[in-house]
């Protein structure tokens, strides 16, 4: 079974605050009928058939322990044998401890980051939570077998570092190709920040970062994967900072395309 779980939380964003709004936003897009319920491979992605959504977490407490804590104990509970779960979130923060809770199930788990951003600080802002260090913070606990960081475009000289100290591989958008779909290894979890996509196609984001992926490229390198996906996040949309709801309705387009691709 597949499980569908909203994070709406952003407290760890460094810049501007509203992807906690996002959960319920990318719901309406296939609530409102704008669109259908399939995806191009010709399956139909559907609450209660396909999937099976959970709904939003809660947060009683939100200092960034507390969240994380929180996330990890539900997504451990959830995967349950055979299960797996795709979360919206909510800042990208939240894939630490969906990641690490994956991780614990798969112990030769593999990465796959889309992002214009490597999140891998060592320390940003004195807060190890923050959404610019999840992938720190997983890969200082050696809990992955390998991490693929795709569509980066703003790599500066210490996240290189982090990525040559830990052994991650990173495809620059300036360098980008889709060669790095051959060599991806399962099972396989993907983290997905809208923000790996050029602005143009997704304004609702809260760090506008140019050059990046068109959503038909994004779109092919998730339906060209080659092994088994036993989990994903998509995060970092921003309804604040969107246009005509263009992004959430992108979000809901990948949302489809992902979770038909974890279909066994």
């Amino acid at each position: 079974m597949i499980k569908l779980i909203g994070i709406p939380f952003d407290g760890n964003s460094s810049f501007l605050k509203g992807p906690a709004l996002a959960p319920p936003l990318i719901r309406l897009m296939d609530e409102n009928g704008s669109a259908n319920s399939f995806c191009e491979n010709g399956k139909a992605v559907i609450n209660g058939q396909t999937y099976i959504d959970l709904g939003d977490l809660i947060f009683p407490d939100s200092n960034p322990l507390a969240v994380y804590t929180t996330i990890k104990q539900k997504i451990e509970k959830e995967l349950t044998q055979g299960d797996k779960i795709i979360c919206l979130g909510g800042d990208h923060s939240v894939s630490f401890p969906i990641i690490e809770a994956h991780a614990v199930k798969h112990n030769n788990l593999n990465v796959l980051h889309l992002d214009a951003h490597a999140d891998l600080y060592d320390n940003f802002d004195n807060n190890p939570f923050s959404h610019a260090s999840p992938f720190a913070r997983l890969m200082e606990k050696g809990i992955v077998q390998s991490l693929t960081q795709v569509g980066i475009r703003t790599l500066n000289t210490h996240q290189k570092e982090q990525a040559n100290k830990f052994g991650v591989s990173v495809i620059e958008m300036k360098d980008f190709n889709c060669d790095f779909i051959k060599t991806l290894k399962g099972p396989l979890y993907i983290s997905l920040d809208l923000d790996v996509l050029d602005p143009a196609f997704a304004p609702g984001i809260s760090h506008h970062e140019p050059g990046g992926l068109s959503t038909r490229e994004l779109i092919s390198i998730i339906q060209s994967i080659p092994v088994e996906i036993v989990g994903a996040d998509i995060v970092e949309y921003n309804p604040v900072r969107d246009v005509n709801n263009m992004t959430a309705m992108v979000a809901y387009k990948l949302l489809k395309e992902i979770v038909s691709k974890m279909i066994k």
